[in-house]
């Protein structure tokens, strides 16, 4: 499977701006600036991209990790917070920190988090970056309510 994306840039780095497109059409001419990217103005970045693109993956992978362990998850929610910093003088990604909460019916805590940390090393875009990857997994239970 190949997937694209098309970046256009017009004018200099600090006063232009780009458009972002996806081939499969979710993503269609998404403005992107400097100023978004690098002084906190509001509007897309490449940083967003990573961290959308590692969120949904792990959350993919868990799933199926659980599946395969015999567990059916009524809910999975990931995020990914994508750190941008100076590394040697130069814009890196030095780091994507992974945080999941689930609901998974009849998992113990110790199963989850072997499922979790095994999603966390084996996502495709886990095993892409080269930054540090670190995860914060939460079980949620559920709370049977009582009568009155």
């Amino acid at each position: 499977m190949i997937r694209s994306a098309t970046a256009v840039w017009k004018g200099d780095f600090k006063t232009g701006g780009g458009t972002l497109t996806g081939a499969s059409g979710a993503l269609k001419e998404a403005p992107y600036t400097f100023a978004s990217r690098f002084e906190g103005q509001e509007g897309l970045t490449p940083e967003d991209l990573i961290a959308a693109a590692h969120s949904s993956c792990y959350a993919m992978a868990l799933s199926v990790g659980l599946v395969k362990a015999g567990f059916t998850p009524d809910r999975v929610e990931a995020t990914a917070e994508v750190t941008l910093e100076p590394v040697e003088g130069k814009p890196t990604v030095s780091r994507s920190a992974l945080r999941v909460k689930a609901r998974v019916p009849g998992i113990e805590r110790g199963k989850f988090m072997e499922l979790a940390n095994d999603a966390k090393a084996g996502c495709p875009i886990s095993r892409l970056l080269k930054a540090e990857i670190t995860l914060d997994a939460t079980l949620e239970t559920e709370v049977a309510s009582r009568p009155s």
